[in-house]
């Protein structure tokens, strides 16, 4: 049964794992600051629309995989950690270009999609959220789309906190070196994002 206590709680959970530090927020600051908040909107929209999929997934049993095989987490783990240090490598050799801006794109709106299926948070995030909250009195549709629903207004909003702090932070890089020297040490954050997750259990 969907309550009022029930939203309270999804919504303090929700908010709580979206706006903490993750991978896709160290990519919406560092795409905030190197492109700008607008270009950076198609990269927003598909994070909360991948995880809703995930969300719809896990709500109809996939979940249930994870706890047989906790092994397939393993692999997300990988190739999650694996994609995050080649845009981190990207990140690198954009500084090296004239006009990196031209050569250096943001994640796309499919591309932020794709990344949530490699992204262990985001799958940790689902899980959890599915075991503690689904509404298990109410049918498996009203279920899965309030779970959805309570996901995306509150993913929305907590990440592009972070995408916005990174824009804002653009605004004050006018001297070219300081601003090579955010990216190259957001460049790193990226690097030690994926070794975080490598090696967190």
């Amino acid at each position: 049964m969907i309550t009022w206590e029930l939203i309270l709680a999804v919504s303090v959970y929700n908010f709580v794992m979206y706006v903490t530090p993750g991978p896709n927020n160290t990519i919406l600051t560092t795409s905030g600051i190197k492109f700008g908040f607008f270009k950076t909107i198609p990269n927003l929209f598909g994070i909360p629309s991948g995880h809703g999929l995930q969300l719809c997934l896990v709500c109809l049993g996939l979940g249930t995989l994870f706890v047989k095989f906790p092994v397939i987490l393993d692999v997300l783990r990988y190739v999650g950690a694996a994609y995050i240090l080649y845009l981190s490598y990207k990140m690198f050799g954009s500084l090296n270009i004239k006009n990196s801006t031209d050569s250096a794109k943001p994640l796309t709106y499919f591309e932020a999609i794709i990344f949530q299926f490699v992204n262990p948070k985001a799958w940790v995030i689902c899980t959890t959220a599915v075991s503690s909250f689904y509404p298990e009195q109410e049918n498996i549709l009203v279920g899965t789309l309030f779970m959805v629903f309570m996901s995306t207004i509150i993913n929305l909003p907590s990440i592009s906190i972070w995408a916005i702090g990174g824009s804002i932070i653009r605004n004050y890089l006018k001297n070219e070196n300081l601003k090579k020297i955010i990216e190259i040490s957001l460049a790193i954050l990226l690097v030690l994002t994926a070794i975080y997750i490598l090696f967190d259990n």
